[in-house]
Parts: C-alpha cells; sequence; structure tokens
C-alpha cells in the first residue's frame, strides 16, 4: 500500500490542480474475467492482525468489483506514468464513439475511484 500525504495537503494540491495533467496509480491488484472486463481485486481486511487471523478462515480473501467495458479498458491505460489526458486520448482511439465525451466521463470515472480510494495520483504521494 502506498503512504499519502495529509487530508488538507491533498485538498490543496487537487483543488489547484488539473484533473486531466493528473497522473493516476492503481492502489489494488486486478484480473480479467472471461467476457474481457477487469475485476478489481479488494482485500476483505487491511489490518495486519486481521489479514493473519480472519482472512484464512474466508472462503475467498478478496471483494470483486466488476468493470464495464469503458471502465475496464481506463483501468487498464492506468499505469502510473500517463497523465489523464493522455488516457483519454487513447481511451477515445481503442472505443471510438462510444466514449463521446470521452474528458467528461473519464475524470468522472477517476474522481469515483479516488472517493472510494482504489486509485491516488502521483501527486500527492509522499516523497
Amino acid at each position: 500500500m502506498v503512504k499519502e500525504k495529509g487530508y488538507f495537503q491533498k485538498r490543496r494540491i487537487l483543488n489547484n490542480a488539473n484533473y486531466l495533467n493528473l497522473t493516476p496509480v492503481r492502489k489494488y491488484q486486478h484480473e480479467i474475467n472471461l467476457n474481457g472486463n477487469v475485476v478489481i481485486l479488494l482485500p476483505r481486511f487491511r489490518g495486519v492482525l486481521s489479514q493473519r487471523l480472519l482472512q484464512p478462515r474466508l472462503k475467498n480473501p478478496y471483494i470483486k468489483i466488476e468493470l464495464d467495458i469503458i471502465g475496464s479498458k481506463v483501468w487498464l491505460l492506468t499505469d502510473g506514468k500517463t497523465i489523464v489526458k493522455n488516457i483519454c486520448t487513447e481511451a477515445e482511439n481503442q472505443l471510438g464513439n462510444s466514449i463521446h465525451p470521452v474528458h467528461q466521463r473519464v475524470t468522472k470515472f477517476y474522481s469515483q475511484l479516488y472517493m472510494q480510494k482504489l486509485i491516488s495520483f502521483t501527486e500527492i504521494l509522499k516523497k
């Protein structure tokens, strides 16, 4: 897991930044199902003690979040090095007109992932 800056520092950076110039970073692993969609693997327990004691007794140690086609393409384009603007143009090249207001849809998708703490941005990570 990646360490982040404090709440107020993150807010100051995100309020002053243009969303298209941020670099998203995935926080969790993923797998690709039979349909070709991405399934995000979110651990049921994040604490060290609960992972050791409770997770081995569970049938599945992960909560699975399945993304649609557009979300899957955008998730796979998220590599921690590419800015959102370039991800938007690449997604538009791959998906065509099905993702028509591309900047709005991708930035909304990333903001939802950020609010659910599934991604972070390199600009707000501690150095």
